[in-house]
């Protein structure tokens, strides 16, 4: 007899980013998976969320009151509906020697968060694993999104909804700042980012970071409408030796684009404490969403 080794190969790596889609509407991607072996091989699909153990595996301490060290979930936000997130097509079946099979991956969700997440396994032969790939999305209620910058959230969802009292009465004031810009009739929706930046004491290279502003396309959105962002840079801001590159600036349909943001520490900085800096991240779609990015710099030693 001859012992042969089944081997595959997948077009994906370890993540698969399924990105932004609008809530309740759907994104698709497909992985192809070929077959580099000269025997046919059974596969079938397993998702994390449906595993029989989830519901005993869940009887624990809740992961948002670990460190983030510590969290070791893969399924993240799940639909209300009770329909699945994510879904994988076909489940199971026969790849031939040296054919490939495409397994398209569906992203339903059905209400806003950016913790959509599971993870996909697939099996030969009803057991040995081939592949894990970790699905992950994000879904939002309007067209426009920003990416960047340090987690202020945990990636965990609760079940109640809830408005709380500090954080809304602390936001008042920007709200009524906000106000004498934009019309009372515009909706204003205030949220933070934070972004860290480093740099390398005695480097030529100054620390930099990015924040992405992206404009989704849908079908389920109505007539066509640029979405425009804004980011103030003050005088503040270049006295504490922060440079901005394409801060402000107007967006189609499917469109990203990056705000650079470097910084070269001023000569009379103090080093033994981060330098901390805030600005207006305005950006205007069909409601108007205005963030607090918090700038924090600091020197580390190489």
């Amino acid at each position: 007899g001859h012992g042969v080794v089944p081997s595959t190969e997948c077009s994906v790596g370890e993540v698969l980013d399924m990105g932004y889609v609008v809530a309740g509407d759907t994104g698709t991607a497909t992985i192809k998976i070929k077959n580099t072996s000269n025997l046919t091989l059974p596969f079938s699909i397993q998702m994390e969320s449906l595993s029989p153990t989830r519901d005993r595996d869940r009887q624990k301490i809740p992961s948002f009151l670990t460190s983030s060290l510590q969290r070791t979930e893969i399924v993240g936000t799940q639909n209300y509906n009770g329909f699945s997130v994510f879904r994988v097509s076909p489940t199971e079946g026969k790849i031939e020697a040296g054919k490939s099979q495409d397994f398209v991956v569906t992203f339903s969700p059905d209400h806003e968060s950016l913790y959509y997440s599971d993870h996909l396994r697939v099996l030969l032969f009803g057991k040995q694993t081939a592949h894990e790939i970790h699905l992950k999305g994000a879904a939002r209620n309007h067209p426009m999104f920003v990416e960047g910058g340090v987690p202020l959230d945990v990636p965990v969802e609760s079940l109640a909804v809830t408005s709380p009292v500090a954080p809304q009465e602390a936001l008042e004031g920007e709200k009524r700042k906000l106000q004498t810009i934009f019309p009372e009739s515009e909706k204003i929706s205030i949220m933070s980012l934070l972004l860290l930046l480093e740099y390398v004491e005695g480097s030529a290279e100054p620390a930099r970071a990015d924040i992405t502003i992206g404009a989704m396309q849908s079908p389920l959105l109505a007539a066509k409408k640029a979405v425009e962002f804004s980011l103030d840079s003050g005088a503040e801001l270049q006295q504490a030796g922060f440079a901005l590159a394409g801060p402000r600036g107007a967006l189609e349909r499917g469109q990203q684009q990056r705000i650079g943001v470097s910084w070269l520490p001023p000569a009379d900085l103090q080093t033994s404490e981060p330098l901390l800096v805030s600005a207006l991240l305005t950006v205007k779609g069909d409601i108007t969403e205005s963030y607090r990015v918090l700038f924090m710099a600091r020197v580390v030693s190489a």
